[in-house]
This record gives C-alpha cells, structure tokens and sequence, in this order.
C-alpha cells in the first residue's frame, strides 16, 4: 500500500513538467466557468453557497447533486479521459484509482470552491 502512495506521490509531482501540462491549467479553468455561472445563478435565485448547502444539509441533497453534476460533470469526464491518456503516454499503463483522483482535484475542487464564494461575494454585492 505504501508503494501506491509514492508512485501516486511521484505521479503528481511528474504531471507538472510534464507532457499534457496544459490540462493542468485548462480543467480548473473550465471548473471555475461552471463554477462561476452557477454561483451567480445560486445568487439570483436567493440560495445559499452550495457546498455549505450540502454539508449542512439545508436543501434537498440529491436535486443539489444532479445540479451540481450536470455542470460539472463534463468537465470531470474529460479530466478522467485526459488523464488515461496521459497515463497511456508516459506510464504506459493506466492506474484508473489515479485518474480519478487526479480529475476530482483539477476539476470537483476548483469548482466546489469557487461556487460557493461566487455566490456570496454576489449577495454581498447585491446587498450594498
């Protein structure tokens, strides 16, 4: 288990230099579009920063889900597939654990973040 972990470790580190380097910056980008559009969508539409609305648990959870993935959720795929790629590219195999964690970092967490700071810096705007 702990030789996972370091080739993980070292893959990430190797994605940086890298080829395919652009999707590293191309994935949050797109992330943060979606991100952007919904958070101001949540703002006019009075509801509360999505990730804090999940967590707490104040809307219903599953219609939060299916809205959340139908923005992001082509974003995620293609993150996923880019990273097979990659993997088929440079490792020559493909650790698909690896791909999946890597396209929730470049394109769930971009989008998580953002969204919900763009819905409240949009209510505080509203408000002044």
């Amino acid at each position: 288990m702990d030789d996972t972990w370091v080739r993980f470790a070292n893959d990430l580190v190797a994605r940086v230099s890298g080829p395919m380097s652009f999707r590293l910056v191309l994935q949050p980008a797109m992330a943060v579009f979606f991100a952007i559009r919904s958070g101001l969508a949540d703002a006019r539409n009075g509801r509360p920063p999505y990730f804090w609305a999940l967590v707490s648990g104040r809307a219903p959870r599953e219609a939060m889900v299916e809205e959340g993935w139908k923005s992001v959720g082509r974003v995620f795929i293609r993150a996923v597939v880019l990273d097979i790629v990659y993997h088929l590219y440079v490792l020559r195999f493909v650790y698909p654990m690896e791909a999946v964690a890597v396209a929730f970092i470049l394109a769930i967490v971009p989008y998580l973040v953002v969204r919900g700071l763009v819905t409240r810096l949009a209510r505080a705007e509203s408000r002044v």
